[in-house]
């Protein structure tokens, strides 16, 4: 139960509150009504805000655990989320992969199912009175609107921009398994109040993309379904909910994978265990297993076969670390005894590393043993192997390098406003 302050903004489909109680934050309230055109339609669906509330809180959760700033706190109720009090940045972000809808009544002479490679990135300023009219970055940039104290300039258009196209890759992803496209998203931004930075925020449920099964547009499961509507009767409007529903059930689908995977470190020695713990503690931050063993190639080679065997026994795809300085035999020998990935990570000694590295670089012919000095390095290696077929392994990876180039981008603004 909270006690809820006053209503701050009211939309079309929701309704936001204050909470007086969490200081920094808002209630985001649902509504039973489903619009098109700016609202020229509206009418309303019972059941609509519940499965609204589902589909945000699932895609705001899968976004938030990759690693995505967003304004989202945890679902409240059937029908509310708490959220990060933003002061909203009035753009209607778009990304395109497949050429349909208004952009092709845009661009004439583009054929519906034109795909953009990257997606195609674009903005529209929320103003109903001007049916919400296409703006570029320069209208954006000369704008000069300011939120929370933070002024929108170059650099926080470039940041929406660069989260616009990871956070539909991202969901495009996490859709495929389902084989379900995702052919367009609309998000919108905000100023955290109290962060004074930005973050996804508003919400994402099936009014925000196009979503075709099997690819197929004739599959519709998103609001599309309901613009198209020659006329609304009950039957149409029950037709429009299933397809509502469906997509509810199938988000939750998001959050999980059927893949499995793991990395196995194994070290030459007992005294190379802090190199390997730095390996298991870069794993867990992808979400990925990982176990660490002792054993010698050189020592105990019996030994290491065996536990290779006990590895690919199971049937849980593996990714072998081999740690171990000196003269690297173990990962040589694990990989032309396996047709698992071997993955040389060598501990190097101020002494003698510059020699010793060659025993993990110079390897037999037939060999496919890649080396890499950083034990967080083994790790990537490992999460780009198995994200090819896990999407919550690959959002943590798109997440990571959306945000490396954010903290980049903020260095150099701050280091120019130091200049200036």
């Amino acid at each position: 139960d909270l006690k809820l302050g006053k209503k701050i903004n009211e939309g079309k489909t929701k309704e936001v509150y204050e909470l007086p109680d969490i200081p920094g934050c808002v209630l985001m309230q649902s509504k039973d009504q489903i619009t098109a055109g700016n609202a020229a339609r509206k009418d309303r669906m019972e059941g609509k805000a519940a499965i609204s509330n589902t589909t945000t809180s699932c895609v705001f959760q899968l976004l938030q655990e990759a690693g995505i700033k967003t304004a989202f706190v945890r679902k409240q109720s059937d029908t509310a989320f708490i959220a990060a009090h933003c002061e909203m940045i009035p753009i209607e972000w778009v990304c395109r992969r497949i050429a349909t809808g208004s952009f092709l009544k845009r661009n004439p002479g583009v054929k519906e199912g034109y795909k953009f490679y990257p997606p195609k990135i674009e903005m529209f300023y929320k103003d109903d009175a001007n049916n919400d009219p296409q703006w570029s970055e320069e209208q954006l940039i000369e704008a000069k609107f300011s939120f929370a104290g933070l002024t929108i300039g170059q650099t926080e258009v470039d940041i929406m921009a660069h989260s616009t196209q990871a956070i539909f890759e991202i969901l495009e992803k996490a859709w495929q398994p389902q084989n379900c496209t995702l052919v367009d998203l609309k998000i919108e931004f905000g100023v955290n109040v109290l962060t004074k930075e930005i973050v996804l925020a508003d919400v994402i449920d099936n009014d925000s993309w196009r979503l075709w099964p099997s690819g197929d547009r004739s599959q519709q499961k998103d609001k599309q379904s309901y613009r198209d509507l020659k006329e609304v009767t009950p039957e149409a409007l029950q037709m429009v909910k299933r397809n509502f529903e469906w997509v509810a059930e199938r988000v939750e689908l998001l959050l999980k994978t059927k893949s499995q995977g793991r990395v196995v470190v194994l070290m030459g020695s007992p005294s190379d265990l802090s190199h390997c713990e730095k390996i298991k503690k870069a794993c867990a931050t992808f979400g990925i297993p990982c176990e660490l063993r002792v054993t010698s190639a050189h020592k105990g080679p019996d030994e290491t076969l065996r536990i290779k065997a006990e590895y690919e026994g199971d049937g849980i795809p593996t990714v072998f670390v081999a740690v171990a300085g000196r003269s690297n035999g173990l990962g040589p020998v694990m990989s032309g005894n396996t047709a698992y990935p071997v993955v040389n990570c060598p501990p190097l000694s101020a002494d003698w590393g510059t020699q010793d590295v060659w025993s993990s670089l110079r390897l037999p012919s037939g060999l496919g043993c890649p080396t890499t000095l950083s034990p967080e390095g083994a790790a990537q290696f490992a999460a780009q192997i198995f994200g090819l077929n896990n999407h919550l392994v690959w959002a943590k990876l798109r997440s990571n390098m959306l945000n490396t180039w954010i903290s980049l981008k903020q260095a150099d603004k701050k280091l120019r406003e130091c200049t200036l």
